[in-house]
């Protein structure tokens, strides 16, 4: 099983940083419209494990479908590092894209398949 760890988190350029609590066990592929064409994995952590750092209150948001997720993305260099919306059970979540986090290797991990697609 994946340690639980605080993984500091940014954009490209940097301007939008943060800090997330996850243990990175459980890293969703989902395959909806703008999760396959942004390449983005995913871990979703309750608001008590995410930390903003700077710049979040510069971010772009972006909608679509039902609109109940708030892609955000930095106004400079256009990368989504997370997102927010409501988990299954209606509590504040926050969807952090894992290719964002320092010191993560991907290659490690295995992406549980999400059919967003079809939602």
């Amino acid at each position: 099983m994946a340690e639980m760890k605080t993984y500091a988190g940014a954009c490209h350029c940097g301007q939008v940083q943060y800090e997330a609590q996850t243990d990175l066990a459980q890293v969703v592929s989902c395959n909806c419209s703008i999760c396959s064409k942004r390449g983005l994995l995913l871990t979703f952590v309750p608001p008590e494990q995410f930390k903003p750092v700077a710049g979040v209150d510069s971010q772009k948001l972006y909608q679509f479908n039902k609109k109940v997720i708030d892609h955000l993305f930095c106004p400079t260099c256009g990368v989504e590092s997370y997102g927010t919306g409501k988990g299954p059970d209606g509590k504040q979540m926050y969807a952090i894209n894992v290719r964002c986090l320092d010191g993560v290797d991907v290659s490690t991990l295995t992406p549980m398949p999400f059919n967003g697609r079809d939602r």
